[in-house]
């Protein structure tokens, strides 16, 4: 049976607290970040349930309920938002979430230390990179005048492509040059997993005259499978959130049909149409069905096995 909560056992925490201070104070740090960025902004949620007036503050303005969820619903480029999202989120998940566990797995199959840090440092670069000066490389690269891309697909032959501009091509664009930005810092944490790999399985497995290959198979995914669920379930809890810095800052008219997703669509409603009620209520569907996602991912995963799932 538990101790009571006493004060004696206040003591004792605030004890163990004291000697642990240095610990705990570089825990303050990212502790007072969440507190105002994360927790402070949910008093403003309330602003999804009403009508908001900026004149007549949050309590100020008529409460309608769930009035502005419906309208959401009812408004056509809600709709086509919301499936843009879920589209270009699942590429991007078939697309990036595997290859930062493929160049984990190559990185790591690099015998040269001196040679692994060189690739790593490469690919780790871009993630650096602000999304204004991707886009930028972008329009210069598949220009169809003067880019890279079309004069190679020029000396094939073909005719220039209007990469940037085109309903069928601009997903693609979207989803590897995310991959590509994010690939080498998305390897860190499997590197990290695959660092903590006990070696005498490899040499036990070599001894038994297991190749390289099967070592992969048997030994390496394995051992790091509780790591890359984790990152899964993750992933999928932000299955709305297809990237608005790289949408907002590569999109053009000519494929709003295509590229316009939840965070531009609240950005263009909330800023440029002043109703912040309706852009409130775009962010608080969005958080609710990463939430509801989270859940069932990681439900699933424990199902599967009860040692995975974050929680």
């Amino acid at each position: 049976m538990a101790p009571a909560w006493n004060g004696s056992g206040r003591r004792h925490a605030l004890r163990v607290m004291w000697m642990d201070r240095m610990f705990y104070l570089m825990l303050l740090p990212g502790l007072v970040y969440f507190i105002v960025f994360h927790y402070a902004p949910m008093y403003g949620v309330q602003i999804a349930f009403r009508n908001y007036r900026m004149k007549l503050g949050f309590f100020g303005s008529p409460w309608v309920g769930m009035e502005n969820f419906e309208r959401l619903f009812r408004d056509p480029g809600f709709i086509t938002a919301l499936k843009n999202t879920v589209i270009i989120s699942l590429l991007k998940i078939a697309v990036g979430f595997p290859a930062p566990i493929v160049l984990a797995l190559m990185l790591n199959a690099v015998r040269s230390a001196r040679l692994r840090r060189v690739f790593q440092s490469i690919s780790y670069l871009p993630h650096f990179l602000s999304w204004i000066v991707i886009a930028s490389l972008a329009r210069s690269m598949f220009s169809t005048s003067m880019g890279s891309v079309n004069q190679l697909i020029q000396r094939f032959g073909f005719e220039p492509v209007n990469f940037l501009g085109s309903s069928q091509h601009f997903r693609g664009v979207l989803v590897l040059s995310d991959c590509w930005k994010e690939v080498g810092w998305g390897s860190i944490i499997y590197l990290a997993a695959l660092m903590g790999v006990d070696r005498q399985l490899y040499e036990a497995a070599t001894v038994d005259g297991a190749r390289p290959f099967r070592q992969l198979i048997s030994i390496t995914i394995p051992s790091i499978a509780p790591t890359i669920i984790t990152m899964l379930i993750l992933r999928v809890g932000g299955i709305l959130s297809a990237g608005q810095e790289q949408v907002y800052a590569m999109y053009n008219e000519l494929v709003y049909s295509v590229a316009d997703i939840l965070d531009t669509y609240a950005l263009r409603v909330g800023l440029n149409n002043l109703k912040y009620s309706m852009s409130t209520a775009v962010s608080l569907f969005k958080s609710a069905i990463g939430l509801t996602m989270i859940l069932i991912t990681n439900r699933i995963s424990k199902l599967l096995d009860e040692n995975n799932g974050i929680f």
